[in-house]
């Protein structure tokens, strides 16, 4: 069986942390940075792509930077993929941008209800290394069919 993708979409802090600890989790891990001046804004030694990888139904994705004008855009492309889950950081207490840059693209509302936001545990993370090991052990969560958080 081959390592599951996990792709952080847009060249940030925290993209360089989902990517490095996301390895040591056993993912193959991905940077989708359609701007190839700020792909270089992320830790060496990771491959960094311009348009979206083939993403298997084994793929995770994570959209790191919510105010992106390239979200739409970079969210309709991997939505034309079946990846087994795609999500986008956030404050849970604001709307996620992401509908309606989606909606202006016309992609249908079955379509951007996969898309999950908030990501990751809610363990009060601030920090960029901290974000990601929530939102790291959301998706191991998820993939292990586990509500995440002390509820057992």
């Amino acid at each position: 069986m081959s390592e599951p993708m996990l792709v952080a979409v847009f060249a940030t802090p925290v993209a360089s942390f989902l990517l490095r600890y996301g390895k040591d989790l056993g993912y193959t891990p991905v940077l989708f940075e359609p701007d190839g001046a700020r792909a270089t804004d992320v830790v060496d030694g990771f491959e960094v792509v311009s348009t979206v990888p083939e993403l298997g139904a084994d793929a995770d994705v994570v959209v790191t930077d919510h105010d992106r004008p390239e979200l739409g855009d970079a969210l309709k492309a991997v939505l034309d993929h079946p990846a087994r889950w795609v999500g986008v950081l956030g404050n849970p207490r604001h709307a996620g941008p992401h509908v309606v840059a989606l909606q202006a693209l016309g992609v249908p509302d079955a379509e951007i209800a996969r898309v999950h936001r908030p990501v990751g545990l809610n363990i009060g993370s601030r920090k960029s290394p901290e974000i990601a090991i929530a939102t790291l052990a959301g998706l191991l969560a998820d993939r292990n069919g586990r509500p995440g958080g002390f509820e057992f």
